[in-house]
């Protein structure tokens, strides 16, 4: 394989294996994305790569991150987002979204704000998780769903991804990383919950697996359904969840119609230890698309052509997903294509400048 071979799920065809990976712009009014995302997300289309996915994108008001998050909970951010998702495609690269919901990390400042909880005088809302645990010192403690909330959110994961599919969305990549609501529920640092959503694997991961079965039932069979995961928290060996339990969700969701682990980490603990370097989360990529013999997404500090090439064609995963590198330089995989020798055809209106 090489990083310019296409890649082929379902009906889709991705024209090469470079994929621009969710990154929030925190930049919306209401749910609704404007311009900024318009150009954000289409100039990377026209740089060539070959599924562009939109930011973690709230499945109702209480699941953003911050005010400027961009959401699909109501009609009028299916109206917004349609003439993005056709720009996208008319540019030649794939249209997906990028579905979630932030649990405890919700009711957030914009990075550039400070980044942590909202005040009193900035219009915070009640947060809810798993379990009544803040994030952080100084963070908002959220409210423990019951069941009932459960079954909201796993029809608001369903509803979102119906309008998704009006908006022209081909692919969805549900958000199971970064420690959000589902990966809240996954982890036993941020889940102590004593009934049949909490304690045991299958009993933390049981939401997720619902999740997929909702959306899935909406979500056509002739298109893709991606989930993003946080394959270890770096905490404590034994405190958790780990790259073992990575492997067994993955072997579980599989059957239900995932097609591709995008493969994240961290996010849970406030203040991890992180061994960071090129291509650190490679690995735990390439062991989840070993032992569960699914396609795997690699991401993490990936800035350069030949490394891209190296983990595609050692078989360490079948796509590499961009994130700062895709804001440094819209153009990317021209450029990497330039560098590898393979030919991209430029929009005409660029043409003179190839």
């Amino acid at each position: 394989m090489n990083l310019f071979d296409p890649f082929a799920q379902r009906s889709l065809t991705l024209p090469n294996r470079l994929v621009v990976s969710p990154m929030c712009q925190y930049s919306a009014t209401d749910g609704l994305p404007d311009h900024w995302h318009l150009v954000h997300l289409g100039s990377r289309a026209v740089g060539g790569a070959a599924l562009v996915i939109t930011e973690a994108s709230a499945v109702s008001a209480q699941g953003r991150i911050t005010h400027g998050d961009a959401g699909l909970w109501n009609d009028a951010q299916v109206k917004a987002w349609k003439p993005i998702v056709q720009f996208v495609r008319a540019s030649g690269a794939i249209a997906g979204m990028q579905l979630a919901h932030a649990g405890r990390k919700a009711s957030a400042q914009r990075p550039w704000e400070g980044g942590g909880s909202l005040a009193a005088d900035q219009q915070p809302w009640t947060t809810v998780a798993p379990s009544a645990i803040p994030f952080d010192a100084g963070w908002h403690t959220p409210q423990a769903l019951d069941e009932a909330g459960i079954e909201q959110v796993v029809a608001d994961f369903r509803a979102t991804a119906q309008r998704a599919l009006a908006a022209g969305f081909q692919l969805i990549e549900l958000h199971a990383a970064h420690g959000y609501l589902l990966h809240q529920f996954l982890s036993p640092l941020s889940n102590q919950r004593t009934d049949r959503y909490g304690g045991s694997f299958e009993n933390r991961s049981r939401i997720v697996r619902e999740v997929i079965t909702a959306v899935r039932d909406v979500w056509p069979a002739e298109l893709p359904l991606w989930l993003r995961i946080s394959a270890t928290d770096w905490a404590e060996h034994g405190t958790g969840w780990d790259i073992d339990e990575s492997v067994q969700l993955v072997k579980q969701v599989k059957p239900l119609g995932v097609d591709l682990i995008d493969v994240s980490s961290g996010g849970t603990l406030a203040h991890p230890k992180i061994p960071l370097g090129p291509g650190y989360q490679v690995p735990f990529a390439a062991r989840i698309r070993r032992e569960a013999e699914i396609a795997t997404g690699a991401v993490g500090l990936i800035t350069e052509a030949q490394q891209a090439q190296a983990i595609i064609a050692n078989g360490e995963a079948d796509v590499v997903l961009t994130a700062r590198e895709s804001l440094r330089d819209p153009y990317f995989p021209r450029r990497a294509a330039k560098e590898l020798g393979v030919k991209l055809t430029p929009p005409v209106q660029y043409g003179r400048a190839w």
